[in-house]
C-alpha cells in the first residue's frame, strides 16, 4: 500500500515540509535510500546522510536545523524514532494473517481454539490448553496442557510453552524460547549427591511482553515466576525460579536472574547482566553491561556498573585509574629505588 506525506504526517501528529503529496510503500535506512522509500533521522552522527539520500520521505525531530538544502520531503515530528515505530507497527497490522488449524498440526481434545486462531503444521495444542482469539502459533510451537494463550499472542516456531503456562494478550514468543521448564532445584545429601526438588509452580506471564529467542523461563518451585506487563526481553536471557520482573523492565542478550529475585518494574538491563538470587531491585534501576548485582539494590532511579555492582560515576572514575595503574606502578616503583639510594647515601655519611 501506498502513503502519501499528507497522510503520513495526520497519522504521526507531524508537519510536512515539501511536496505533501509524494507517496512511499517502503522503508529504507537514510543512507540507503531509495524513491518510493521512507527513512528516519534521530541519530547525529547520520546528518550528513539527509542531503544526499533518495529516501522520498524522511522523518526527523522537531528540533532538525538544516545546514544546507534538503532534497527530499521531511515530516517533522517530536521523536522520529517513536515515530518511525508507529509507522512500522501499522504497516505490520495491515499485512494478510494466516487463520485456522493446518492438517498437520496436532490439537487435543478438550484443547479450546477461538476465533481467528491459527495453528501452524506440527505444532502441538496439548488437553486443556486454551488458544486466544487472533493467536498464532507457529509451525513446531508446543503448549503444553493446561497452558492458556492470550488474545492476538503470536508463538514463533519451536517455541515451547511447557503445562500450565500463562500467557497474557498481545504478548510476542519467538523461536526457541522455553517457557516452564523446571527450575533449578536440588537438594544435597549427606553424601554430597544432589536430588531433584520437583517445580509445581508455573510460569505467568502478563500483556504485552516480548520474549526473545532462545530465552528461557523457569517454572516456580511453588506458586509462579512472573513477567510484568510490558517487559521486553531480548535473546538469550535466563530468568530463573521464582524470580519477579516488574513491569515495562527491558533485559538485553545474555541477562541471567537467579531464582526468587524481585524486580521493581521500569528497569533496565544491559547485556550480561548477572543478577544474584533472593534479592530485591529498586524501581528504574539501571545496570551498565556485564555488571554483577550480588546485593539488594534499595535506592531507586540509580545507575550501576561492574563486578560487583557500583554507582556508575564511581566505576568510570576507577576505569580511569585502573588504566593508569601501570603508569602508576612504575612510579612508585622508580620512588622506591630512590628511597633505597637516598637511604644508602644517608647511612654512608653516617
Amino acid at each position: 500500500m501506498e502513503f502519501t506525506a499528507k497522510q503520513i504526517a495526520e497519522f504521526l501528529g507531524g508537519k510536512v515540509e515539501g511536496n505533501e503529496s509524494v507517496a512511499v510503500s517502503d522503508f529504507a535506512k537514510i543512507e540507503e535510500g531509495r524513491p518510493g522509500a521512507l527513512s528516519f533521522l534521530s541519530n547525529p552522527k547520520y546528518t550528513h546522510y539527509i542531503y544526499e539520500t533518495l529516501s522520498s520521505i524522511v522523518l526527523v525531530n522537531n528540533d532538525f536545523v538544516a545546514e544546507k538544502p534538503v532534497n527530499t520531503t521531511l515530516i517533522r515530528v517530536p521523536d522520529a524514532y517513536a515515530a518511525l515505530a508507529q509507522l512500522l507497527q501499522l504497516a505490520q497490522s495491515l499485512q494478510p494473517k494466516r487463520t485456522g488449524i493446518d492438517p498437520h498440526a496436532y490439537v487435543a481434545e478438550g484443547a479450546t481454539v477461538e476465533e481467528g486462531a491459527y495453528i501452524g503444521a506440527f505444532a502441538v495444542v496439548e488437553q486443556g490448553a486454551h488458544i486466544g482469539k487472533n493467536a498464532r502459533i507457529y509451525p513446531h510451537a508446543f503448549v503444553g496442557e493446561g497452558a492458556i494463550v492470550g488474545e492476538d499472542t503470536i508463538v514463533y516456531a519451536h517455541a515451547t510453552l511447557y503445562d500450565h503456562t500463562i500467557l497474557g494478550a498481545r504478548c510476542i514468543v519467538h523461536a526457541g524460547a522455553v517457557l516452564g521448564a523446571d527450575g533449578f532445584g536440588f537438594a544435597p545429601d549427606a553424601e554430597g549427591c544432589y536430588h531433584k526438588i520437583p517445580q509445581i509452580g508455573c510460569v505467568k506471564v502478563d500483556d504485552d511482553v516480548e520474549i526473545g529467542a532462545n530465552t528461557t523461563i523457569d517454572r516456580a518451585t511453588m506458586g509462579i515466576t512472573h513477567i510484568g506487563k510490558g517487559v521486553k526481553l531480548d535473546n538469550l536471557v535466563q530468568i530463573a525460579h521464582n524470580v519477579s520482573v516488574g513491569e515495562h523492565t527491558a533485559m538485553a542478550s545474555q541477562t541471567g536472574v537467579a531464582g526468587s529475585t524481585k524486580i521493581a518494574p521500569h528497569c533496565i538491563f544491559a547485556g550480561q547482566v548477572g543478577v544474584a538470587g533472593h534479592i530485591e531491585v529498586a524501581e528504574r534501576s539501571i545496570f551498565g553491561a556485564q555488571t554483577g548485582v550480588a546485593g539488594s539494590v534499595k535506592e531507586a532511579g540509580k545507575t550501576w556498573q561492574g563486578s560487583p555492582a557500583i554507582p556508575v560515576a564511581t566505576f568510570r572514575r576507577s576505569a580511569i585509574a585502573q588504566k593508569q595503574s601501570p603508569e602508576l606502578l612504575r612510579q612508585f616503583q622508580q620512588l622506591q629505588k630512590e628511597v633505597a639510594e637516598l637511604r644508602k647515601l644517608l647511612t654512608e655519611k653516617q
